[in-house]
Order: C-alpha cells, then sequence, then structure tokens
C-alpha cells in the first residue's frame, strides 16, 4: 500500500514599511488585500516575505494614509481582508461605521450589538477584546473606541498614539 503525503501549503503574505507622523507602521498583504497594519516592525510573521516589488494594495494604502496624516478625510478604501471569529467581525464592521472625527464608548458598542442581534444586553468588555484583536489599525478606527464616560483607555499601538491620532482627527 502506498502511502501518500501532503505537504500543507500556507500563503505567501508580504510586508511593507510606511514612515509614519508616529513611526513606522508595517502593512500585511495576502498579495491582493490588507490584512494587517500595526505600529512598529515587531510583529512575527511566520508565513510572511518582505515584498520585492510594490504591491498595488500597498501604493493604495500609503496613498490613504498620505491623506489621513495630512489631517484628510480620505475619500476611499484599499480592498481589505479581515479574517476572525463571527463576533470580532460584526465588530469590525461596526468600527468602520464610526465617522471620521468621532468617538464611541465600548458601552455604546455593545448596547448597538445587543439591540441588533435582539438581546437583552452585551457585555462591554466582550466588545473590548474584540476591538482590541483588530489586525488592521487606522483604517478599521478603533482608536475612536473610548471608555466609560469617554475617558481614554488603552491602544495596542500606544496610547500616546490613540491621543495623536483622534487629535489629527480633531477629536479631542
Amino acid at each position: 500500500m502506498e502511502k501518500h503525503t501532503k505537504k500543507l501549503s500556507l500563503p505567501t503574505h508580504y510586508v511593507c514599511s510606511y514612515d509614519s507622523p508616529l513611526g513606522s507602521l508595517l502593512l500585511e498583504s495576502d498579495g491582493e488585500a490588507l490584512v494587517g497594519l500595526w505600529f512598529g516592525e515587531k510583529r512575527y510573521f511566520p508565513n510572511a516575505v518582505k515584498a520585492e516589488k510594490e504591491l498595488p494594495v500597498f501604493r493604495e494604502t500609503k496613498e490613504w494614509l498620505n491623506l489621513y496624516f495630512q489631517g484628510r478625510e480620505p475619500d476611499f478604501m484599499p480592498k481589505l481582508r479581515l479574517s476572525g471569529t463571527e463576533f470580532r467581525m460584526e465588530i469590525w464592521q461596526m468600527l468602520m461605521q464610526i465617522p471620521y472625527g468621532k468617538t464611541v464608548t465600548y458601552g455604546e458598542l455593545a448596547k448597538a450589538v445587543a439591540k441588533k442581534r435582539k438581546i437583552k444586553s452585551m457585555s462591554a468588555q466582550a466588545v473590548g477584546g474584540a476591538v482590541g484583536h483588530n489586525p488592521i489599525s487606522i483604517l478599521v478606527p478603533c482608536h475612536r473606541v473610548m471608555g466609560v464616560n469617554h475617558n481614554l483607555v488603552g491602544y495596542g499601538g500606544g496610547l500616546h498614539n490613540k491621543i495623536a491620532l483622534l487629535q489629527l482627527e480633531k477629536a479631542l
């Protein structure tokens, strides 16, 4: 009897950096869409290789970021591919509905989820967990989510960067 072994081949992801006024941003793509955007370059990508040439999605994202950091609201969105649990995807879609220059609280998002799902309540902490796992910062604007009474609370990119982003949008 022949033994067949099949190697599991994972898709290649590409990364590049963008020098923002707040420091280096790391962009990740699956070759077609943006799948990650983080502050700093200390992320570990087991299946990523440095892109040898500029991908179209990287050019589009950099143009979006250029406009954004000039204090303008971009009127287009690069192709994004978010991947997560159904709950996280629901929260990330809600984040994308928060208008430029506006903020919401974790509690307000939780109430909106509960209303949408026709349930009595939703945990603000559960919403916070989903927000904290957002893989595409800035474009999926998790920095626009605040604590109780619109207090500034943690941000994966650093609280100082959250403040800077909100000041840029004139939300503070």
